[in-house]
């Protein structure tokens, strides 16, 4: 999947944003997407910080964009932009503010054209990329709110989804049917026929409770749904992946025992889910992608490496074009 991503935007001179410009993980991949032609990186920051961590670290950045957001040459045409958006709730000292910070201004450079897309979250928080992004990018028509999804690869194994893992703290069973539905698109973005598994301590009514009530409404309004694509729940996740129980537990499902796409009941569930994935059963988890936003805008996990943010960056860039095409 990464190498038919490479090839889809290499040499098209698809400008990523990142947040963190000298962050080592952040100046490891540039290097290389720069020096393979993948994307054009823009580093933000400090510039004499950026400098000195790549000479420290030994990575030649020659010819790649830097910019610090105290010296944009356009700050003044940002700044009226960001007060327009904001229509009210942040006056011009205060915009002016929010645009010295590198995930603010980030945000804004693609608002604004200049990047085709942003990556971020080395070093930031979740909520300090997704927050500018909602609030100057905003979400995609047809979208109430953002969620993310994680795609967990292993050599010889078939590539699974999980989502949300890192959004949406409690989300209501309104909110699981979008979280579904936006996975879904995603899915299939990546070339993947999605069969969706809403996940929990119950099979079909085995248990009660009520996120068990919650996952079957979700589950309910989704059929209701005219979809293209198969979706079953609730699920255990023994059920939902491995055909033997699934004929015990769900003898009448078309799909249980055979999910490839898991959408979970909570962040808790979510979040502790992939990284069991990752951590005990070897799997790469590549994400989390951003889903129902305006613009390819993307976040990193804190502890993500340097072949992590590499990929991303490619994702990042490869939304831009899928977007195109659905457009």
């Amino acid at each position: 999947m990464i190498n038919a991503l490479k090839e889809k935007i290499k040499g098209k001179g698809t400008r990523i944003v990142f947040t963190e410009g000298s962050d080592p993980r952040i100046l490891e991949a540039a290097v290389r997407l720069h020096k393979e032609k993948v994307v054009e990186p823009v580093l933000l920051g400090n510039r004499a910080e950026i400098i000195g961590s790549a000479q420290a670290e030994g990575f030649d950045i020659e010819g790649i964009e830097m910019l610090d957001p105290a010296e944009y040459k356009n700050m003044d045409m940002m700044v009226k932009r960001v007060v327009e958006l904001r229509k009210g709730k942040m006056d011009e000292a205060a915009a002016r503010e929010a645009c010295l910070k590198t995930n603010f201004f980030g945000t804004m450079y693609v608002e604004l054209g200049c990047a085709d897309g942003l990556l971020g979250g080395a070093t930031y928080s979740t909520a300090d990329t997704v927050r500018p992004a909602l609030q100057l990018v905003k979400t995609r028509p047809g979208n109430s709110i953002v969620s993310s999804c994680f795609i967990m690869m292993k050599e010889g194994e078939e590539t699974l989804v999980m989502g949300d893992c890192s959004i949406n703290i409690d989300p209501s069973a309104d909110d699981l049917v979008e979280i579904t539905l936006q996975t879904a698109h995603t899915v299939r973005q990546f070339g993947i026929e999605p069969r969706m598994g809403l996940l929990s301590y119950s099979t079909l009514g085995s248990a009660k409770g009520t996120s068990v009530e919650k996952m079957q409404e979700a589950s309910k309004r989704l059929k209701r749904i005219s979809l293209d694509f198969e979706v079953e729940g609730e699920l255990q996740f023994d059920c939902a992946i491995v055909p033997e129980v699934a004929k015990l537990k769900a003898p009448k499902s078309r799909i249980a025992g055979n999910v490839n796409t898991f959408i979970f009941p909570n962040i808790d569930a979510g979040n502790i889910g992939y990284k069991i994935a990752a951590r005990l059963g070897e799997y790469e988890a590549v994400g989390p992608i951003l889903q129902g936003l305006n613009a390819p805008i993307n976040d990193l996990s804190r502890g993500c490496n340097a072949e992590e943010v590499y990929k991303m960056a490619m994702i990042t860039a490869a939304q831009k074009y899928m977007n195109k095409e659905e457009a």
